[in-house]
């Protein structure tokens, strides 16, 4: 168990989707003996980090109880909330998902200042280990030129950092830094188990 814990924590680290301590805490075995909820969160989260239009521009948490799926977060188009609940809904011991993913509103400026907060980031030599990734770990959602920083990093430094870059970008209004670094993560689901 402690080996397939780790393995699922650096899967994790190394994903887009910002995987929390509350949906790790549900897991367990359905009545009905469907498979395990952690196992079941594993592949939601594959699902959701595997769709070809899933962006750093865009945040999607799961939650799984009970074979149940809740999806949340934020996504820059409506087909991308469709295709998501869709794919998951195709994964074997999903009874049912809850959709509750919203669809952040068109503005230029917005895009504007995801590309500008996105690059200003993956293009600081720190960063540059998680840039060659081919889905970047770091998540840049914008809303009313309010940015939220979503995904995992290696240390509080960092976590700093991409809060400093963000900040400083023109046109931002305020950051919300909702990164964790890879031992929060783990931590919470050692404490989950």
């Amino acid at each position: 168990m402690r080996k397939s814990l780790l393995l699922f924590t650096a899967g994790l680290a190394l994903s887009a989707l910002s995987l929390t301590a509350p949906a790790a805490a549900t897991a367990g075995t359905t009545d009905d003996g469907s498979r395990k909820d952690l196992q079941l969160f594993n592949d939601v989260s594959k699902a959701v980090t595997r769709y070809v239009h899933f962006t750093v521009f865009d945040s999607v948490d799961a939650s799984v109880k009970d074979g149940i799926v809740t999806l949340t977060g934020r996504v820059t188009m409506p087909f991308k909330k469709d295709d998501i609940e869709k794919r998951v809904s195709k994964i074997d011991g999903v009874r049912q998902v809850r959709d509750e993913i919203s669809v952040l509103p068109v503005s230029q400026f917005d895009d504007q200042i995801r590309y500008k907060v996105a690059r200003a980031i993956y293009t600081n030599p720190n960063f540059w280990n998680y840039a060659i990734l081919a889905d970047p770990p770091i998540h840049v959602v914008v809303e009313h030129s309010r940015v939220t920083l979503t995904g995992t990093v290696q240390s509080e430094v960092e976590k700093a950092l991409a809060r400093s870059i963000a900040t400083s970008q023109f046109g931002v209004m305020s950051v919300t830094n909702n990164l964790k670094t890879e031992a929060e993560v783990k931590d919470a689901l050692e404490k989950a188990f």
